[in-house]
């Protein structure tokens, strides 16, 4: 386990639109770009084997892109190599973070000096919901998987705990980059949820607006 005192002060940053890392929770990933196959290597170096996702933030009128101020950092706990060079690796939330200067250097990806302050729940025990009313929010969502055509295990979600169920949720789900941004930054697991619950409800009222002007 990670902690405050083991938090580097400078992390290479991934960035993919609409991935999203929570803390606690696992994101795999396939590595192939020759500069993020760089950043793996160099990064199974350290102590820490921390990788910092964040969303690009597309600017209005521009094609130029910046980074959102606020990601979150994983650790690399497990990789296979493809027989092509490739990686297959799952990185496991530790904490958030957020960027105070980008950093340039002779690598040929992003490094950032980053903040952890304001973070420090991620670090600690798995966080309860207690207004959450799992009844209505399972119908909820069963609409909104039937409106999209997506299948799940039923039963498994039904079973998971609180924090689990939200946050693979809101990693998984297919909402825009700037939903799943909202999804990072909620302070708390219950704001998670509501936001959760907010976009839901507003896909399914969307799809049927779509359908009437059809």
């Amino acid at each position: 386990m990670i902690s405050a005192a083991d938090l580097p002060d400078t992390i290479p940053v991934f960035q993919l639109p609409g991935a999203l890392l929570l803390p606690r929770a696992r994101l795999p990933l396939h590595i192939f770009e020759p500069r993020y196959l760089a950043m793996l290597d160099d990064t199974l170096k350290t102590p820490h084997r921390l990788i910092g996702m964040i969303q690009p933030r597309e600017i209005p009128g521009s094609s130029e892109r910046k980074l959102h101020a606020i990601g979150c950092a994983g650790r690399v706990t497990a990789f296979s190599e493809t027989e092509d060079g490739r990686y297959m690796i799952t990185l496991s939330g530790i904490s958030r973070y957020r960027i105070t200067r980008e950093v340039s250097g002779f690598a040929p990806y992003l490094k950032a000096d980053v903040s952890w302050d304001g973070f420090s729940r991620d670090l600690g025990p798995g966080e309860e919901d207690k207004g959450f009313d799992r009844e209505p929010f399972m119908a909820l969502l069963r609409r909104f998987f039937a409106s999209r055509g997506l299948a799940t295990d039923w039963d498994s979600l039904q079973e998971a705990e609180d924090e689990l169920l939200i946050n693979s949720l809101s990693m998984l789900c297919p909402f825009a980059p700037e939903d799943k941004q909202a999804l990072l930054e909620a302070p708390s697991l219950a704001t998670r949820r509501e936001t959760l619950v907010t976009l839901i409800e507003f896909a399914l009222r969307s799809g049927t607006d779509e359908e009437k002007m059809q």
